[in-house]
């Protein structure tokens, strides 16, 4: 077991480090790092995934390589640009709603410029809006991005989601609305969502992640949370076991990381990643071995309660 503390490149999410719990088993290694914001009830469904990685291992994969998106953070359109110049990917992701409309739309013009006219724009609000902001917010940001493939999660609530959905023409996509839900294998999206955004941490592993996939019965695009290569290794299997999978995927995150615990590192090479067999084996982690005790008490917690609930 190790934790680990890795910086990242930029801001995201509101914090600059990842960090998280390595927890080995007889099928490999899995990764426990729910953010710090999360209690213990909702951490549960990351400590599922983790073990289901280490014990149980993943089911067959259907393809062998995975497309994905790069993604984009509140940067300067500059520092966008070359993001996305970089990545080597036709798809990016772009955060907006955490700095102004003016300068969301700057952003969104530099990447397209990047992407060439020939890729996929998606943009990602999470639920930062109300309705009224959404539909004037995601009119200017299609224009400035010459076309959006997708907005993921403009509003908090499915209502909302059908609001907004009814008044603009560009797709929208769930991610909170799902992965949040008391039950998401009960979750209604279709009236409200065009495509489900599913993580496979925050769904408790690859085989219930498939479950609720299947449940939502929309096109699908497999998203990280932020982990390390052990960790984003489940999110690839998930996407290789998927019947279908007709858009990029957002599992290219650890390049926002400036650092990995493995030198197998899962980054993307002409816009793919491979499907692995298992995590990569965490070779690096002493150079960022963490002694916060605190995941270590979080992790005995969390596995006494799934036990109970098991």
């Amino acid at each position: 077991m190790h934790v680990y503390s890795v910086p990242l490149r930029a801001r995201f999410r509101g914090i600059t480090r990842r960090t998280g719990l390595l927890v080995e088993g007889p099928a490999g290694w899995g990764e426990f790092c729910p953010f710090e914001e999360y209690g213990d009830d909702e951490a549960m469904a990351w400590l599922a995934c983790a073990r289901e990685a280490a014990n149980d291992g993943w089911p067959t994969p259907v393809r062998d390589r995975i497309p994905v998106n790069c993604t984009v953070p509140v940067v300067e359109p500059a520092r966008a640009h070359e993001i996305v110049a970089k990545s080597g990917c036709s798809t990016a992701k772009v955060k907006v709603a955490e700095s102004t409309l003016a300068d969301d739309c700057a952003r969104l013009e530099a990447v397209r410029d990047a992407l060439g006219p020939q890729g996929f724009v998606r943009v990602d609000a999470n639920m930062m809006w109300d309705v009224d902001t959404a539909v004037t917010a995601i009119k200017a940001l299609d224009r400035a991005a010459g076309g959006l493939q997708y907005v993921e999660q403009p509003c908090r609530t499915l209502d909302e989601l059908a609001a907004v959905r009814r008044k603009v023409g560009v797709p929208i996509a769930a991610d909170e609305s799902i992965r949040k839900a008391e039950d998401p294998l009960k979750v209604a999206v279709s009236g409200a969502a065009d495509i489900a955004v599913i993580k496979v941490a925050p769904l408790g592993g690859v085989r219930k992640a498939l479950e609720v996939a299947e449940a939502c019965g929309l096109p699908c695009v497999v998203s990280s949370a932020l982990e390390t290569s052990v960790g984003m290794a489940a999110g690839v299997a998930l996407a290789a076991a998927l019947p279908e999978l007709d858009h990029a995927c957002g599992l290219a995150t650890v390049q926002l990381l400036d650092g990995d615990v493995t030198s197998d590192s899962l980054l993307p090479v002409d816009g793919y990643l491979p499907v692995l067999g298992q995590a990569p084996v965490p070779d690096r982690v002493a150079e960022f071995e963490s002694g916060d005790r605190a995941w270590v008490e979080r992790y005995e917690r969390v596995l006494a309660k799934l036990s109970q609930q098991s």
